[in-house]
């Protein structure tokens, strides 16, 4: 596996009527950033920048990096969550029906 690729895909959609994105390495996060519109960038897209930024120059791992960039997209409501695991979820549903 590539030293910039996520272990998983940040999933993403730019609104209704947009295909969903999935990013899944550094520089395709890197791109997507660098697309952002100037006047939205703030203090998490800085956060996000510069972690993809040190991940590039292997100053920090991609999977930091995913975190951030997943922040930065969980943030500006662009995450898709598919939600919790199956198995998670029927766990869950038994505590409360037990209890």
């Amino acid at each position: 596996m590539n030293r910039l690729q996520f272990f998983s895909a940040v999933r993403l959609s730019r609104g209704p009527g947009h295909p969903v994105e999935e990013i899944d390495n550094v520089p395709d996060a890197m791109v997507f950033l660098r697309e952002w519109p100037v006047g939205r960038r703030g203090p998490v897209y800085r956060c996000a920048l510069n972690c993809c930024a040190a991940a590039m120059a292997a100053q920090m791992s991609a999977e930091e990096a995913h975190k951030s960039f997943a922040g930065f997209a969980r943030i500006t409501g662009l995450l898709i969550d598919d939600g919790p695991a199956p198995l998670i979820a029927e766990r869950h549903s038994a505590r409360h029906i037990t209890r």
